[in-house]
């Protein structure tokens, strides 16, 4: 079994949960965790695999509901207009609701602060850029030879604009000299597809995705943009080691409540979540099938995190002159 099929029959609702489960379950209301970006992808396989274990953890129904658009920003408009009882919740990368604040202003109906309560961090990761193995280049000083001696064909996907991805593509041409323009995917799914079909020849992802076609000698990683090398890929160099210091572009996910959810409910989603990324085989798949690292944030770490993220890319998206179609 594929791991996206995996992962497809563990949103469909109470598909695999057993007949005794169930009966346990009784008639406890469904918890509902919404997810903005694709079936298939990074951020949804992670939601996918906490939601599994919280309905045990939680003793009810749970189910992923994805409302893809816009980078997440339906989802997160499901979030602010639905009722904070505690049932339900958003899972998110942090480039969501970074992003979306920076980078789209009035467009976005939500405000960060006002509308939504933070729950926990639930993981962290390396952001990486790889290449089609026809460039002919393994590391990022040949890329960025190849770029100069093509300039017409250089380019890197992302799945879509506006997002950490796409300015961490940005910094990195503005770092090298070279002409860099970005083509937009709806999610990563399809950016992956093209990247493997030749059809583009760079993207920057989540390392899930790029580490599995490296090993089928498919995709050449060409480093990622963390500080320094992640433990879950030793082998793999960062950029500023490289000599492109770009801004650590680690990514997070986290989860979200709706403003005014009940602190007790989302301090019983806290104590489930803390219990489901504790269990050994919960952190052995995050690790070894989708290249994160299981990270427990509480509420307040968590929004720490997120102001320092804002000020950190506020001046850095301005600098770039991107402005949203």
């Amino acid at each position: 079994m594929t791991l996206d099929r995996r992962h497809w029959l563990l949103g469909a609702g109470l598909a695999l949960a057993s007949p005794l489960g169930l009966a346990q379950m009784g008639d406890k209301p469904t918890i509902r965790i919404l997810v903005g970006l694709p079936p298939g992808g990074g951020t949804d396989s992670i939601a996918r695999t906490i939601a599994d274990k919280l309905r045990e953890a939680l003793g009810q129904p749970v189910i992923i509901e994805n409302r893809v658009g816009v980078g997440g920003r339906l989802a997160g408009d499901a979030l602010m207009n639905a009722n904070p009882d505690g049932l339900t919740y958003m899972i998110a990368p942090n480039a969501t609701p970074t992003f979306q604040t920076l980078v789209f202003g009035k467009q976005v109906k939500w405000d960060l602060w006002r509308d939504f309560a933070p729950v926990a961090g639930l993981v962290s990761y390396p952001l990486g850029m790889a290449v089609h193995p026809s460039l002919g280049v393994s590391n990022a000083k040949e890329f960025v030879e190849w770029a100069k001696a093509h300039p017409q064909k250089a380019s890197f996907g992302t799945p879509g604009t506006g997002g950490q991805n796409h300015f961490l593509g940005v910094q990195f041409a503005k770092v090298a000299g070279i002409d860099l323009p970005v083509t937009p995917y709806k999610g990563t799914p399809p950016m992956i597809t093209d990247l493997l079909g030749g059809h583009v020849p760079a993207g920057i992802s989540l390392m899930d995705e790029l580490v599995k076609h490296q090993k089928a000698g498919k995709l050449r990683i060409l480093g990622i943009f963390s500080d320094k090398r992640s433990e879950l890929m030793p082998d793999i160099p960062t950029f500023a080691e490289q000599g492109y210091k770009v801004r650590s572009g680690d990514g997070w996910t986290a989860m979200w409540a709706p403003a005014k959810t009940p602190a007790a409910e989302i301090a019983r989603m806290q104590q489930a979540l803390q219990k489901v990324l504790a269990q050994p085989a919960v952190q052995d798949y995050l690790m070894t099938k989708l290249s994160v690292l299981p990270h427990y944030r509480n509420a307040e770490e968590m929004a720490k995190a997120q102001r320092e993220e804002l000020a950190t890319w506020e001046p850095i998206i301005k600098a770039s002159g991107f402005k949203p179609e």
